[in-house]
């Protein structure tokens, strides 16, 4: 599936670039030549600028592991983990990196949860029998990833907050309804291809205490003002990170063992995972960059405009439509498309709103399968390229259907 999705990129671009050609444009192929030359930069400076992150929070996780941190939190999980990946044997530590990976996404601490997916990642290709391949288990563990729960999209308010708007953080609420709707989705999707029960009491009971939690925490940030909330979240962020070395820290010393030299190892490792990360990652990067270039988004948008208006629909969502066919494929590519939004339209517009939604409402789909299975080599996707678009679908479509709903 990937191999075909990559070179669909180039084809695309290619016959986008010829019909460009032939209508004038003279300096098409020009722009995709440089567009090679541009991601090929940013895989590097990408995979270096990992380096720092991966080395720290690896050696955090080796004096996690080594103290029994990890164990505990996999036996706490254990019980859900179990019945939804039922490929991972009860107590494995991989249960114990998928929670610390995606309690970092749920905070919106992206540096933290790239590192702690790999080493999930690598916990669950210790399982694997066909390491090529990815399993079961491993497919679930992206999807979960790639709808990303945040509850704390403190960058989205940032930029609106640049371009003007007069509450920076009036899509808080459309995002997080959105990026529920993905993960629901997603995980709903994939388990569906597996045969995963999901109604049984052990999993409602998780997923519905969850579920609390985050409603009673939409409850309190709805009751502050933008200042606050921003203030609140970021505090609320930065001490749980935090809190977290520190936990380990003193768990690891408690039990005699030796913090420096357990950090060391794990920093190690990081360093050798970020250098083997450059070629996934200029690969897809690179296709990435040829397709926007070429101009064959700017056909789909016409097409799609063309076809709302022969529908009878509003096409006030299309000019947002930008951000949302990007963030599947680069992340600063719909953070682009998103700032251009709304530099055009305003950031209290209709199409700067729901752009600003769409990019909070998911992850950046291929950068995360880039990063993730090409850590641990993997080739054969399987299904999970289909169920994590599947998830972004349901975050788009939610997305533009909570602002028309809020803001329409």
């Amino acid at each position: 599936m990937l191999n075909k999705i990559w070179l669909s990129f180039f084809i695309i671009a290619f016959a986008s670039a010829l019909a460009t050609w032939i209508g004038g444009d003279g300096l098409v192929f020009e722009r995709l030549v440089q567009a090679v030359f541009s991601m090929a930069k940013v895989s590097v400076e990408i995979a270096i600028g990992l380096i720092g992150a991966l080395c720290f929070w690896l050696g955090v996780m080796k004096i996690a592991e080594r103290g029994g941190m990890v164990d505990v939190l996999a036996k706490g999980l254990s019980p859900l983990f179990t019945r939804l990946m039922p490929g991972v044997p009860k107590g494995h530590p991989a249960f114990g990196s998928i929670t610390m990976n995606l309690s970092a996404n749920l905070l919106g601490l992206d540096n933290a949860a790239t590192p702690m997916g790999i080493k999930a990642m690598h916990d669950l290709q210790s399982l694997n029998k066909t390491p090529d391949t990815a399993t079961n288990a491993q497919i679930l563990f992206l999807v979960l990833n790639t709808s990303s729960v945040t509850l704390f999209p403190i960058a989205v308010f940032v930029y609106r907050a640049q371009q003007g708007a007069a509450s920076p953080t009036d899509v808080f609420i459309p995002i997080l309804l959105a990026t529920f709707a993905s993960t629901f989705v997603g995980l709903l999707v994939t388990c569906a291809i597996q045969r995963i029960k999901l109604f049984n009491t052990v999993v409602l009971l998780y997923l519905g205490g969850l579920v609390a939690i985050v409603m009673a925490l939409i409850l309190y940030f709805m009751n502050l003002t933008t200042e606050l909330m921003q203030t609140h979240s970021a505090i609320f962020s930065n001490f749980l990170i935090f809190a977290f070395i520190i936990v380990c820290l003193c768990w690891a010393s408690i039990k005699k063992i030796d913090v420096y030299d357990s950090f060391i190892t794990g920093a190690k490792q990081g360093f050798e995972l970020s250098i083997s990360l450059i070629p996934y990652l200029l690969a897809m990067l690179c296709a990435i960059g040829v397709f926007r270039a070429s101009g064959a988004l700017d056909y789909v948008l016409d097409w799609l405009r063309t076809v709302v208006i022969t529908l009878g629909g509003d096409t006030q969502f299309v000019d947002a439509m930008p951000t949302a066919f990007m963030k599947p494929l680069s992340g600063s590519g719909a953070r682009a498309m998103m700032l251009e939004t709304m530099n055009t339209h305003g950031a209290d517009s209709f199409a700067g709103r729901l752009a600003s939604t769409i990019q909070g409402s998911t992850e950046t789909t291929f950068y995360v399968l880039a990063v993730y299975f090409g850590a641990v080599g993997i080739k054969h996707t399987r299904h999970a390229v289909g169920c994590g678009l599947a998830a972004d679908f349901a975050g788009i479509l939610t997305a533009i259907g909570v602002c028309y709903w809020f803001f329409g």
